[in-house]
């Protein structure tokens, strides 16, 4: 028999045995009082047009929508292993919450990875440990600054990545920027502008300029070079970050759904409340490597020298090829770059952007890096990268690949009581962390997540450095390629210097050095001059 008959049927049964009962026994009618409902939400199940399942099966077709709702939970909590969880596992979940509550953060029993798995990476230690540096009164700092920039900055290894207030709730910020004060470590805004509660407890600020230019656009949505000096030369920021690309949606800009786009974040973002925010997919201040080159100098007069750089997920190399060579034909170079990687993302974003565009980070990282070697532009240029950086062993294995300092999002929105509900793009983050519902917002509280914050941060600066003195090292700047062994098959072993190595000093401008497999990307006419 069709659900929708059986239904229809056991509700007559139903509804003629109650009445056929109160002839007898008054106070059974009562019942009506749950058994209508459900009656009128089974009538309304068969007419209703949308939804098939509940056409066909009314009723008890709606428990398959609950069951959905609710999968990402029964997923987390009662299905996956700790080491299948995407996009962060439960155990690296559970090092962040630990260590931000300053709790046990070792481990029992051995490892739960499968050290034999075609991927496994270790670093090698050595049998002449040193002590860790910041228990001997060394603690590692990054000095950010180039020839031309007259305001240096002294970064930390280990910084807030970019989140804007509005993918963000406001205490979210709140806390981020309280504990970076608390741990002298940067803030990055992310491109929807500064905003009061980026301000309100004083931590180091690093402004992203996007493709929306938010808190320095005109009307019509074009740079506007007097409000963006207002803001740059706030004594908080202390570097400034034009966003290319970044790991999420690469090539797409940023979107602010019309649920988060509140009358303040309108106000500070210079746009129309209420509607979805798409950020333009490029710059208009800009249009090929040498303008934007006149670009980054442009804002470093205005920010009265600060150091300014630039924010990617790597796509076509060739075009990084030619800012390297813009960069040799002007003589203005960014202080640093941000390489994102292609497993990024904090916010709203395209599926198949989010799953299928954008070089991953270790791979985008190797390149920016053999790149600016090889034109011999990398002692000026300070490389930062981003992308799942959650561990000491994630900083470690970074820096060895080439860079200098980490950014992390996700675990610092871990470390300030994100679950990974996976709710960010429906304003309906249970913690307040990703939301502008005012009621879910209360909830987070700004003092104890801001000192959450502070600690996970000092705890994986201690774990990181804690690695390096393993492995014999003075300083992380001792760290290389060869310290990371990866497993490439059942029975190969190699480091990571045996799959990348290493690309001369200057190499890429002169004909006879050029590796091969270089030569591919660009004219050697334009560089042999």
């Amino acid at each position: 028999m069709q659900a929708r008959k059986l239904f229809i049927l056991i509700s007559t049964i139903i509804i003629v045995t109650i009445v056929g009962i109160a002839f007898f026994w008054l106070p059974i009618l009562w019942l009506f009082i749950f058994v209508c409902p459900l009656i009128l939400m089974g009538v309304f199940d068969i007419f209703q047009k949308k939804r098939t399942i509940r056409r066909n099966f009314p009723l008890i077709g709606r428990f398959r929508y609950m069951l959905e709702s609710i999968r990402p939970e029964i997923m987390q909590y009662f299905v996956e292993t700790d080491t299948q969880g995407r996009p962060i596992n439960r155990i690296l979940r559970s090092l962040v919450y630990q260590r931000a509550k300053g709790e046990n953060d070792t481990e029992p029993f051995g490892t739960q990875m499968d050290i034999y798995h075609s991927g496994y990476e270790w670093m090698e230690h050595s049998m002449y440990a040193k002590n860790n540096p910041k228990d001997i009164g060394k603690f590692p700092r990054l000095l950010i600054g180039g020839k031309d920039c007259k305001q240096p900055y002294s970064s930390s290894l280990l910084n807030i990545s970019a989140m804007s207030f509005g993918s963000l709730s406001k205490n979210a910020i709140l806390a981020l920027n309280k504990g970076a004060k608390m741990g002298n470590f940067a803030h990055n805004t992310g491109e929807g502008g500064i905003s009061d509660y980026h301000l309100e407890h004083g931590g180091d600020l690093i402004w992203q300029i996007g493709t929306g230019y938010f808190g320095c656009r005109n009307e019509d949505g074009s740079f506007n070079e007097k409000t963006f000096k207002e803001n740059a030369t706030r004594p908080q920021v202390k570097m400034i970050e034009i966003k290319l690309s970044q790991g999420a949606k690469p090539g797409h800009g940023g979107i602010l759904p019309a649920i988060k786009n509140t009358e303040e974040i309108a106000k500070i973002r210079h746009i129309q409340p209420g509607v979805a925010v798409h950020s333009p997919p490029s710059h208009s201040a800009f249009y090929d490597p040498i303008q934007f080159m006149h670009f980054i100098q442009k804002l470093r007069d205005l920010s009265e020298g600060k150091p300014v750089g630039f924010k990617l997920c790597l796509g076509r190399k060739q075009e990084f090829m030619d800012f390297c060579e813009a960069m040799i034909y002007t003589g203005i170079l960014p202080d640093f770059i941000t390489v994102d990687g292609g497993e990024g993302g904090t916010g709203a974003a395209p599926v198949e952007f989010s799953n299928s565009m954008g070089m991953p980070l270790r791979e985008g990282l190797i390149f920016v890096h053999d790149t600016l070697v090889g034109f011999g532009l990398r002692k000026e240029i300070k490389v930062i990268v981003a992308g799942k950086i959650i561990t000491g062993f994630h900083m470690v294995r970074a820096i060895a690949l080439g860079a200098d300092g980490c950014n992390s999002a996700r675990a610092m929105m871990l470390s300030i009581g994100c679950i990974q509900a996976l709710q960010c793009n429906n304003n309906t983050c249970p913690v307040g962390v990703a939301t502008q519902n005012p009621s879910l917002v209360r909830g987070l509280v700004v003092e104890d997540k801001a000192l959450r914050a502070n600690r996970f941060h000092e705890a994986t600066i201690h774990s990181f450095l804690e690695l390096v003195a393993a492995a014999g090292l003075n300083s992380p700047d001792e760290l290389t390629r060869n310290h990371i062994s990866k497993r490439v098959g059942l029975y190969d072993v190699q480091t990571y210097e045996d799959i990348y190595p290493y690309m001369e000093e200057g190499s890429l401008i002169n004909i006879d050095t050029i590796p091969e497999n270089y030569k591919k990307f660009f004219h050697l006419t334009r560089i042999m001059k």
